[in-house]
């Protein structure tokens, strides 16, 4: 690992390739069209509650997130966070940290007093990442059927 100069910043419709590139090496799957429709949908929603990390001149982290009500029955403002990617050449940065205090701060600007997010029980570095920022586990649960 290597200390680098981030700079965070909100999402722009220019970071998409960027994005695109960065998931690839994170999914080892090539989905521009995911990131156009996702980073499409964000922007029109808030582009200030989804933000990316720059280093070296290019994205090396991103974080997508918008404040919904209505959603689940929970009818006050709450923050949702959609996603998160890290490149890993740049773990170690507090990249993840940062990308989410400058989304919960917009999340709060917003009126949304409580954050949420889903994460797979497989994905136990996701997990920890979120429970090292202070979020807890929920009474809601997540249902699946499979078709």
């Amino acid at each position: 690992m290597r200390e680098v100069e981030v700079r965070i910043r909100a999402l722009e419709d220019t970071d998409i390739g960027d994005i695109t590139t960065l998931d690839e090496r994170l999914a080892g799957a090539y989905r521009p069209d995911v990131w156009e429709r996702r980073i499409g949908y964000y922007l029109r929603r808030d582009p200030e509650t989804s933000t990316v990390a720059e280093a070296d001149g290019k994205v090396v982290g991103f974080m997508l997130g918008e404040v919904r009500s209505g959603e689940f029955g929970l009818e006050e403002p709450t923050g949702w966070i959609e996603v998160l990617g890290v490149d890993p050449d740049y773990r170690g940065n507090a990249i993840g940290r940062r990308l989410a205090e400058r989304v919960l701060a917009s999340f709060d600007s917003l009126g949304a007093k409580t954050v949420r997010t889903l994460v797979d029980e497989e994905m136990t570095g996701i997990g920890e990442f979120f429970t090292a920022l202070g979020f807890e586990a929920a009474t809601l649960r997540p249902f699946v059927k499979r078709l």
